[in-house]
C-alpha cells in the first residue's frame, strides 16, 4: 500500500487598506479672492494601500488618526490655490511612510457652487 501526501496548496493574495471616509474641515483654498478671506468646508475621502505582509499590531500598522492629524496639520495654516497642489502636499507628507504603497484621494470643495452637491479631484499615486 502506498501513502500519498497532499501538499497544501492553497495560496493568497491580497491587499490591505486603511480608509478615512468623509473627513470634512474647514481650510483656506481656491483662486478666487473670496476664498482666500474666508475658510470653506472640504471634504476628503482617502484609501491607503499598505504591505499585505506587515504583522498586523501596533508598531507596524498605518494608523489612521495619524493620517487625519497629518491632514489637519498640513491644511490648517496654508492657503491652497487649486486642490491639486493641496493633494500634492499631503501625498508629500503621507508617502514619508514606507509601509505606504498606494493613496487613492478624494478632495471636494462643498460649498462652492450652489447647483452641485461638491465639486473636486481624485487622484491615485502608487510608489513603483
Amino acid at each position: 500500500m502506498k501513502i500519498l501526501k497532499f501538499k497544501n496548496k492553497q495560496k493568497f493574495r491580497y491587499s490591505k487598506k486603511i480608509i478615512v471616509k468623509d473627513l470634512i474641515l474647514l481650510l483656506s483654498v481656491g483662486i478666487h479672492q473670496f476664498e482666500k478671506l474666508e475658510k470653506q468646508r472640504v471634504k476628503f475621502n482617502i484609501e491607503i494601500t499598505t504591505d499585505p505582509n506587515l504583522k498586523p499590531d501596533i508598531k507596524s500598522i498605518v494608523n489612521y488618526e495619524s493620517v487625519i492629524n497629518d491632514i489637519k496639520r498640513l491644511t490648517k495654516k496654508n492657503h491652497f490655490e487649486l486642490l491639486e497642489g493641496l493633494s500634492e502636499s499631503l501625498f508629500d507628507e503621507m508617502f514619508k511612510n514606507k509601509k505606504i504603497k498606494k493613496i487613492k484621494l478624494k478632495i471636494e470643495k462643498l460649498d462652492i457652487i450652489k447647483e452641485t452637491s461638491s465639486v473636486g479631484i481624485e487622484v491615485i499615486k502608487t510608489r513603483i
